[in-house]
């Protein structure tokens, strides 16, 4: 992981050589409180302005030409969507949690406030994939389904691609009820290393970070890097709808072969 410096900060995975990629802080745009300063979701309140000026200043640090570029309607599921050109007259392809592409020039951006975001890819093909993924996303298997995804369109090897856990919500922020550590056991056989129990109150906490990298693991990827960023407890970095109460705003993840 390495943090790059200047007017419009951002956090880059390490080796990742031949993409031209991105995970923005809440920093460098022109929005005003609460959605300081970087916002680039455009319908949680920020003036529609302020969101097209902050999308053209994060396409402009990593040099993305800001037509070139295609987004999802993120409805917390875990369908992905093969982008293969810019959408005419809108930035979003479908509503679904994840895109992929093998076009060189073609930008892929997600939004986030909590939930994680999943980057994959794979140097051999020239393939890469974006994925935004909340605690039910998780459990039902968002990673994993973006690497087969990769795998069936592009002829992915899972052991060539690199992936990529960005900064969420951490272990010790993310208080959930009963019924998600229902769905974690569900889906991950226990709940080991990934829901942690307040030893005063048995309150619990789910570690996204963890059942991301596990989901990655188990779909045959062999390099996972987690930035291990809780933006929960760093929220005068990101942007939180936990630690600020759902009025905030969002802030992007941005992949380009």
């Amino acid at each position: 992981m390495q943090r790059i410096d200047g007017a419009v900060p951002y956090y880059q995975f390490s080796g990742w050589d031949g993409l031209t990629h991105g995970i923005f802080t809440r920093h460098g745009g022109v929005s005003d409180a609460p959605f300081g300063t970087l916002n680039t979701g455009g319908l949680i309140g920020d003036a529609p302005e302020n969101v097209r000026h902050n999308h053209e200043i994060m396409y402009g640090a990593l040099g993305v030409d800001a037509g070139r570029v295609v987004s999802a309607w993120q409805v917390h599921g875990v369908d992905v969507v093969y982008a293969g050109a810019p959408i005419q007259n809108r930035r979003w392809a479908a509503p679904a949690d994840a895109l992929i592409t093998d076009k060189p020039g073609l930008a892929l951006v997600m939004r986030y406030a909590d939930c994680t975001p999943v980057l994959a890819y794979d140097p051999v093909k020239g393939a890469v994939g974006i994925a935004h993924a909340g605690w039910r996303g998780t459990v039902d298997g968002m990673a994993s389904q973006l690497i087969k995804a990769m795998v069936t369109a592009f002829d992915c090897r899972p052991s060539d691609i690199l992936a990529g856990v960005g900064p969420a919500i951490g272990p010790n922020q993310y208080q959930v009820g009963e019924e998600v550590v229902a769905a974690v056991l569900a889906c991950f056989g226990t709940t080991d290393g990934l829901i942690i129990r307040d030893p005063s109150d048995g309150t619990a906490y789910f570690n996204l970070w963890e059942a991301n990298r596990r989901d990655l693991l188990r779909a045959g990827v062999e390099q996972v890097e987690v930035m291990g960023i809780c933006t929960a407890s760093r929220a005068d970095e990101f942007f939180s709808h936990r630690a600020e109460k759902g009025k905030t705003g969002r802030f992007s993840a941005v992949v380009q072969l």
